[in-house]
């Protein structure tokens, strides 16, 4: 039962490749994007990292603005693999860390985001896959990455249940932020 509970001090948040060419074929973009946000701001909140990635970004250009304008400081690590946890700098990062949940987003749900997972999967992480929080571009992509990653042994949840197990009491300030947020 350990893999579904979440603490703040042992987790951080990975936002694989919503970059600008990318996201503009993705149906589901705003909402995922919108989702990415409320997950950025309760991780300044509560001292959560966050990890950026771009795929081949002279390609796929840099991440969406929104994004971007949300963190502390820009600082993506930029890949050619698919799976993050291919490019060194990505092991080196989280090696740093030394947290052992991961909360995963972006894109595509079947591509970097699925080889991503098992990469950290392989490395013994916890993953939790905020199924609202991906997307590809088409549904039925989207839906075959998310089975796969939980048959593989991620977590599958949502920005809501994350954000609010991250927060676990009512009442503080956090809450009372987040909660006028997803209102």
């Amino acid at each position: 039962m350990d893999r579904f509970s979440l603490d703040h001090k042992d987790s951080f948040l990975l936002i694989v490749d919503i970059q600008d060419r990318l996201a503009t074929v993705m149906k589901a973009r705003d909402e995922v994007v919108g989702n990415c946000l409320h997950l950025i701001e309760l991780a300044k909140m509560l001292n959560i990292p966050v990890i950026l990635t771009e795929q081949y970004p002279k390609g796929l250009g840099p991440t969406v603005s929104e994004i971007r304008d949300a963190l502390p400081s820009y600082q993506p690590i930029e890949k050619l693999t698919f799976d993050c946890c291919g490019e060194p700098n990505f092991l080196k990062e989280i090696k740093k860390l030394g947290k052992k949940t991961v909360l995963l987003a972006g894109m595509e749900t079947h591509i970097c985001v699925l080889q991503t997972c098992i990469g950290l999967l392989n490395k013994g992480l916890k993953v939790h896959l905020v199924r609202d929080a991906v997307c590809s571009r088409t549904e039925e992509n989207r839906k075959t990455g998310t089975e796969f990653m939980r048959d593989a042994g991620a977590v599958v949840t949502c920005t809501e249940t994350v954000l609010f197990q991250l927060l676990r009491i009512a009442g503080t300030e956090e809450f009372k932020a987040i909660s006028k947020r997803i209102k």
